[in-house]
């Protein structure tokens, strides 16, 4: 008699078979470093693009003055919601010029309950390929039907809009700022130019870019475009080195989210120690001066400078290196030689086109990056 495990044992096995078998790894953290099988490791495989939440004077200088609560063991629609939610959603509305702001307590959050509660049978959404799994998994919950245009590729896009657009109720454009996988960057004027033109509403995701371009407020935002995309969705794990995320945009959708977004609605709220911070980093460190961007800049240059044949325009620089297995081996040695950063692999990315991901922050020297490069070239 087959075991009933047998068939997520197989699952498991193939997954190694493919070098794509993940599993999760016990980190103390030192700084800009990882401390990992008792090596020291440089850690390029971090989202905190802005080095915040391994910075310790930034966060002795919050909690010696924090005076609130550490728990908030409710959901925002009971008794979660206080003055310090409104507080950080007012000041992101401000910053951004939008309508209105929500919280949610993640980017998955966000884009689960987004697209699930603004989407249903009768509608359609036109996705750039390289989005967010989050995205996809918020369309996929709604029913709505989900039409992929080439990453990137607004000439598809509108070849689509115009076959498709027709046959739906309501559509949503959906594209992100500064792609993930590939750090390159999408044309949001076009955008709103297409969703214009196509009678549909636009949702941008910033959760790579909020905090660092346009002054820390987004690309949306330093093009001037806020008023004219319909829901802008950004995080505070990344650059803001925090935790939780937003939804920024038309006062009449965010009210919409409130009342139907299930990953909102039935969601414990943030603790407020977390919003705090949040909102203490975006005032202090963020909004009000472009220091720690500045060096994010000159680091980002620098090393796209040392790999001229990636498609990044960002601090996210990939080495495209083909299949799992040889991504695998490279990030092995990369690891034995002091460099900690991942193999990005398929289904994240796209078959033969696995890779290890660069993620670049101020605290990043030229001359590490000098001997990242060496070893690298040995196998690229």
């Amino acid at each position: 008699m087959m075991s009933k495990l047998s068939f997520y044992e197989d699952k498991l096995l193939e997954l190694e078979k493919d070098s794509n078998l993940r599993y999760l790894k016990n980190f103390i953290q030192d700084g800009k470093c990882l401390i990992w099988n008792n090596s020291k490791l440089l850690n390029l495989s971090s989202n905190d693009y802005l080095g915040i939440s391994i910075n310790d004077n930034i966060k002795d200088n919050f909690l010696s003055s924090y005076k609130g609560k550490i728990e908030n063991p409710s959901a925002r629609l009971l008794s979660g919601s206080n003055k310090v939610f409104i507080e950080l959603e007012d000041l992101i509305k401000n910053e951004l010029k939008v309508e209105d702001v929500l919280l949610f307590n993640s980017g998955y959050h966000a884009n689960v309950g987004i697209y699930s509660s603004l989407l249903n049978r009768d509608d359609v959404v036109f996705i750039d390929k390289l989005n967010h799994a989050s995205i996809i998994d918020g369309i996929h919950l709604s029913g709505a039907k989900l039409i992929p245009f080439n990453h990137l590729d607004y000439i598809d896009l509108e070849i689509k809009l115009e076959k498709y657009r027709n046959q739906y109720k309501n559509a949503i454009i959906s594209s992100e700022t500064l792609f993930s996988m590939d750090g390159d960057i999408a044309d949001i004027n076009k955008l709103v130019e297409l969703k214009n033109k196509y009678n549909s509403l636009l949702i941008i995701d910033e959760a790579h870019s909020f905090g660092v371009y346009g002054d820390g407020r987004g690309i949306c935002r330093s093009l001037n475009l806020t008023n004219e995309i319909d829901l802008i969705m950004g995080t505070f794990g990344k650059a803001v080195g925090s935790y939780g995320a937003f939804a920024a945009g038309k006062k009449t959708i965010v009210s919409y989210l409130v009342n139907f977004a299930r990953s909102f609605i039935f969601s414990t709220a943030l603790p407020e120690i977390t919003v705090s911070f949040s909102k203490y980093v975006l005032e202090n460190y963020i909004f009000s001066s472009s220091e720690l961007q500045n060096k994010l800049f000159d680091i980002t240059n620098y090393t796209l400078s040392k790999f001229s044949d990636t498609p990044s325009k960002s601090y996210i620089i990939p080495v495209i290196l083909g299949e799992n297995e040889r991504a695998v081996k490279v990030s092995d040695e990369l690891i034995k030689k002091g460099f900690y950063i991942l193999p990005i692999r398929y289904p994240t990315v796209k078959k033969g086109s696995a890779r290890i991901r660069i993620s670049l922050n101020p605290c990043i020297t030229k001359e590490e990056i000098d001997s990242f490069s060496k070893i690298i070239s040995l196998y690229n």
